[in-house]
């Protein structure tokens, strides 16, 4: 029985290590340069995952063996049934992150692949406000905040990727000792517009997570 250990972010990191191991053997006349980006990819996807010692690692490891698109496709094939979906969430259990917002409006969670979710998020365009879910311990953080649509292609702060960003602006709930009782204070960030490209381009959390603790803790 396969036992998933493989985050979405953690799936898109691989699946580009493999797609870089086929472009070098494409492009790359030197057998020696090859060989390098092939044994780099593979270091840094055992990385990922360093108590591995079972036929997972074998897996991984494999991807040092692709050659063809058609490799590249089995390898990712191979390693579906290892993913790790977002964790299983009602509308219910959102609503509760929000309690202030009673006419909280939620997408369709229905039509959401969770296995290419590493954060859940969407905007409502009457209130001007963007949404954030993300797991934590046994249950969800939810952050909420102000959004700004930029209008611009540059880098997210979540996935790196070039993508039309928007600012992202959340009261953050850290409050320094001794503080005033109108103590306030935002962290802003640019952020795709579109979570669901954000999430398809993601390789590392740690900037989310980093994010939602500035805010939250």
């Amino acid at each position: 029985m396969c036992e998933p250990f493989i985050r979405n972010h953690q799936y898109n990191y691989i699946r580009n290590q493999a797609d870089a191991v086929l472009h070098a053997l494409r492009s790359v006349g030197d057998p020696k340069i090859w060989e390098s980006v092939r044994l780099s990819a593979q270091t840094k996807v055992l990385e990922l995952f360093p108590d591995l010692s079972d036929n997972r690692k074998t897996l991984l490891a494999s991807i040092s063996d692709v050659k063809t698109a058609e490799d590249v496709h089995n390898y990712r094939l191979a390693l579906e049934p290892y993913r790790i979906g977002f964790p299983p969430v009602t509308e219910k259990q959102i609503r509760k992150l929000f309690p202030k917002n009673k006419k909280l409006k939620l997408p369709d969670l229905s039509q959401i692949d969770f296995r290419q979710v590493s954060y859940l998020s969407w905007t409502d365009i009457a209130t001007n406000k963007m949404f954030i879910v993300y797991p934590a311990g046994e249950g969800f953080v939810g952050v909420e905040g102000r959004y700004t649509a930029t209008h611009k292609k540059s880098y997210c702060f979540v996935c790196s990727s070039y993508e039309e960003l928007a600012l992202f602006t959340a009261a953050s709930k850290k409050r320094p000792a001794h503080a005033s009782p109108d103590y306030y204070k935002s962290v802003g960030n640019y952020i795709c517009m579109n979570g669901h490209e954000c999430n398809k381009n993601m390789t590392d959390a740690a900037s989310l997570e980093k994010f939602i603790s500035s805010v939250l803790e």
